[in-house]
């Protein structure tokens, strides 16, 4: 995973800060897709430095041959300069015609890296070869062949800034293919975004206590060790979902969920209830909370601001609280 390098200031360097400001004009032109396919009109080609060096190459020998009237350096002369018009079509049509397609990244925590998916599909009945991807402005490629009439994949890694909802950074495919005289490129936004949920709270401690339920104002306040739905030790014939295996493998002795009391409470996570005076103090240790009981197996819900989630659990409740986290 590369970082882009920050801009050097505009007074000390005015020709990299008007480059700069040409390329976020030029970016904001192209159009946001998920689905890109290479035409003639959004593929640029240019020459490498060994491609600008065989040039002065070839106008030497060209100036050499007609001054000693060289009929073998003619014929090297226009040999090599027809290699070079081959190799400069037969280098922009590896590009044209590709058809790229965007796999979404899955939802990362703060300062984990986004892996992006990127798929080539190739129509034509011949294989391309050396195609790279990358971030626009990074120099951490990743190359490809796609065969003849295939597709292939290949993968992207960023890590975004922080937490939120953020879109895909631009990207950029290029290939040398088939003698690296000449450097053909596009540059593509795509459309989708990528959820970044905040960093879990490495040493949180353990989940607040249950709140007694509607209509049962009867009930004791719930044990603030974090067990809010009660443990007990296991007794024979409790179904094995209620042993709580991760306090047996600590404990090295079997214990159950008391069911009687799961029923008169619930799990609310609050940011009152952290303790915590940072807002994003307050939402780490949430976080960590959620992915908690969420691998305790509890019932548990969300308060956040006027947000309201309503005790459950499994994949989606875990994801809309994340979620809901990701975007306050």
């Amino acid at each position: 995973m590369s970082v882009a390098p920050s801009l050097p200031h505009p007074l000390l360097h005015p020709a990299a800060h008007v480059r700069a400001q040409f390329q976020r004009w030029w970016q904001a032109r192209l159009p946001l897709t998920d689905s890109f396919t290479l035409t003639q009109r959004n593929v640029y080609i240019l020459p490498t430095r060994p491609g600008l060096i065989l040039g002065v190459t070839l106008l030497v020998l060209l100036v050499a041959s007609i001054n000693y009237q060289l009929n073998l350096g003619y014929l090297l002369t226009f040999l090599l300069a027809g290699c070079s018009l081959v190799a400069m079509h037969v280098c922009h049509a590896t590009l044209r015609g590709l058809t790229m397609h965007l796999i979404a990244p899955d939802p990362v925590f703060t300062g984990a890296t986004a892996i992006i998916g990127i798929n080539l599909e190739n129509r034509r009945p011949s294989t391309r070869f050396g195609i790279g991807l990358a971030l626009l402005g990074s120099s951490h490629w990743s190359w490809t062949d796609v065969p003849a009439q295939a597709n292939a994949t290949v993968h992207v890694a960023f890590k975004p800034p922080r937490r939120g909802l953020h879109r895909v950074p631009a990207l950029t495919a290029e290939t040398h293919f088939p003698l690296g005289t000449f450097r053909v490129w596009t540059v593509w936004r795509p459309a989708a975004q990528v959820l970044v949920y905040p960093a879990p709270e490495a040493h949180a401690p353990a989940l607040p206590m249950g709140e007694p339920r509607a209509g049962d104002a009867a009930a004791a306040p719930g044990p603030a060790n974090g067990d809010y739905d009660g443990i007990r030790a296991y007794r024979r014939g409790d179904p094995l979902k209620l042993v709580v295996w991760k306090k047996a493998a600590k404990a090295d002795e079997l214990v159950s969920r008391d069911t009687q009391q799961v029923q008169r409470h619930e799990l609310w996570l609050e940011p009152h209830r952290t303790g915590l005076p940072q807002p994003e103090q307050q939402l780490s240790r949430l976080c960590a909370w959620v992915l908690q009981a969420e691998q305790q197996g509890l019932d548990y819900g969300l308060r956040l601001g006027g947000l309201e989630i309503k005790p459950a659990h499994g994949e989606a409740q875990k994801r809309r609280c994340l979620q809901a986290l990701a975007l306050c």
